[in-house]
């Protein structure tokens, strides 16, 4: 069950009931606290988060359209499903944005560009090295979004970014300790093989890196879908 949060402050700037209850909310859903079809309810969340229904309202909006709640014809809104249906969809368009994004990356990058994706390889180093996969899974995805960023690409990075989320739902939904302990770990030698790539500019050799890069990636989520086949999984 969620905690309830702390009352909220008499007087908050507009805007931020909403980011509140937004990123909360999001969080919950990517780390599976809040599992796919649970209910999403108003009128709680306005009571958790100490609000109007307005900007809790306002919060859904924004999931919905990041595809992470789906509002029903009975206009209840639940958690959204993983659409395993469609995986081999997901898996090549994931494949494709590792590449465009880090084809662009290489093409259009700034200095604090690379900066902002050596400081998010750092923290994915740190948390390899503490052998702390789940935050693995959420420090892969921040930095190849950093990437996707320095591509200068709005439209790709938007779908980048959605296809990583599902992505960080799937690990977590199948996670096992499974992740090769060994150091150092083969992503962040491939992090750090892109990071050289983008910064010289080649963009040919960042195509392959990040396609090896996602072939890895695919494969491990098919690996651990397979080794759990007898969950019961709802499409």
């Amino acid at each position: 069950m969620v905690d309830t949060l702390p009352a909220a402050q008499p007087e908050r700037k507009r805007g931020h009931g909403v980011r509140l209850a937004y990123e909360v909310l999001r969080d919950e859903i990517l780390d599976l606290t809040l599992p796919p079809g649970s209910p999403v309810d108003e009128a709680t969340l306005a009571e958790r988060f100490a609000m109007s229904r307005t900007p809790i309202r306002e919060a859904l909006v924004r999931l919905e359209g990041e595809g992470l709640v789906v509002t029903l014809p009975n206009r209840s809104t639940v958690v959204a499903n993983i659409d395993f249906a469609n995986l081999n969809a997901f898996f090549d368009a994931l494949t494709l944005m590792y590449r465009v994004t880090t084809r662009l990356a290489a093409e259009f990058h700034s200095d604090p560009d690379l900066q902002r994706i050596r400081a998010k390889q750092a923290v994915f180093a740190t948390a390899v090295e503490a052998g702390d996969e789940l935050a693995m899974i959420a420090c892969n995805r921040d930095f190849h979004v950093a990437i996707a960023e320095a591509g200068r690409n709005g439209y790709y990075l938007q779908l980048f970014a959605r296809l990583l989320d599902e992505g960080r739902r799937i690990l977590r939904l199948y996670y096992y300790p499974s992740f090769e302990s060994s150091l150092p770990h083969p992503y962040v030698i491939e992090h750090e093989a892109i990071i050289a790539a983008v910064a010289a500019r080649d963009i040919d050799l960042c195509d392959r890196l990040a396609r090896d890069h996602a072939d890895r990636i695919v494969q491990q989520i098919r690996d651990m879908i397979a080794r759990d086949s007898r969950r019961d999984i709802r499409i």
